[in-house]
């Protein structure tokens, strides 16, 4: 079975494009700002997502502070993904540090 790994903050940043990001708190919290190249994953667009994303690109999974995430990281690398990563830290540890997209209401 697949493992997922960890990755900081930084190496994210540093090459954000690489990755496939997924945020996976909840609507209103992803709502109220999130990383700009993340999509909002949830229980009712999962088995989508696991059907269409590309499993050769690297999935970064990002939650509130870096602990849910490593559930939903081992979840998704038993799926067939290449490299799965649990963002350290979580998104709180990205809006401290780096830039974040609020949605307009």
């Amino acid at each position: 079975m697949s493992e997922f790994k960890h990755i900081s903050v930084q190496e994210v940043a540093d090459n954000a494009s690489a990755y496939t990001i997924v945020d996976i708190r909840d609507p209103q919290s992803f709502a109220n700002g999130h990383m700009s190249e993340a999509m909002h994953l949830s229980n009712q667009n999962l088995a989508e997502f696991i059907a269409r994303a590309p499993k050769t690109q690297p999935v970064v999974v990002v939650c509130y502070h870096g602990i849910s995430s490593q559930q939903a990281a081992q979840m998704i690398a038993g799926q067939g993904f290449a490299e799965v990563y649990s963002m350290d830290g979580g998104f709180e540890a990205w809006r401290s540090s780096q830039a974040v997209v609020t949605s307009a209401s």
